[in-house]
């Protein structure tokens, strides 16, 4: 398996994260040697912290069904007795403004409903990841998605704005994204206002890895050459 302890030291030293990358693996069945979740969680973006403190677990559909607007980016369909909660959600949001109802169908969501889903840092992933989420200061992010859309793994569209979940079957789908993440994520999470998210689908992330240090020192030297630019050419 690729060393990803290795990708995660690179990374988290060259951007100086503050907060480990979570890995996020879709799976058809449960993972041999992997602890199950054991309790409830708000939604499914509850479960990125615990990864970023070192836990390392599975959940089933099961452990979404708090967040019905999680589920469905998940593509995890709610039981009978709890189906009408993504329309109460969504119609209350609607009503508060947030969003409107014509957005929900442009809402990336996975292609089918995973058996289990695997969470942990990046580098003690039991499992080659779907997705990896980063999350950091936008000055040092900006530089993992300039590496990713240098190694060509970016996304079309690559910046999104709620549900911060979208993030994952997005960037599995379409390539390296950034959001700006969400309220409710924000709450859940911890995640501070200074603070957002860029998913990179596994797949990609060696070669979006290998890409860093020529993003890094392009940029350095840019910023003396814009520096420079801002002394001699700003006049007031």
């Amino acid at each position: 398996m690729t060393d990803y302890r290795g990708l995660e030291k690179r990374v988290t030293d060259t951007l100086r994260l503050e907060r480990r990358p979570v890995a996020v693996a879709f799976r058809e069945a449960a993972p041999s040697g992997v602890a199950r979740f054991s309790g409830s969680m708000p939604s499914g973006c509850s479960f990125w912290p615990l990864a970023m403190r070192g836990r390392v677990f599975y959940t089933v559909p099961s452990d979404h069904y708090n967040c019905a607007v999680g589920s469905h980016t998940h593509n995890i369909p709610l039981p009978a007795e709890r189906a009408q909660e993504l329309p109460q959600t969504l119609t209350f949001m609607t009503g508060l403004g947030y969003l409107k109802m014509d957005e929900v169908p442009g809402i990336p969501q996975l292609p089918r409903t995973p058996a289990a889903v695997v969470y942990a840092p990046l580098g003690a992933t039991p499992v080659d990841p779907d997705v990896v989420v980063f999350v950091g200061r936008p000055g040092r992010l900006m530089l993992l998605q300039e590496a990713a859309l240098r190694a060509g793994a970016g996304a079309r569209v690559p910046f999104l704005a709620r549900p911060t979940c979208a993030a994952l079957p997005a960037a599995l789908g379409g390539g390296a994204v950034a959001s700006t993440g969400c309220i409710g994520n924000r709450v859940y999470t911890d995640v501070a206002d200074d603070e957002l998210y860029v998913a990179i689908a596994g797949r990609d992330l060696g070669r979006v890895v290998d890409e860093l240090a020529t993003i890094v020192h392009a940029n350095t030297t840019l910023a003396d050459y814009h520096r420079e630019r801002r002394r001699t050419l700003a006049r007031e």
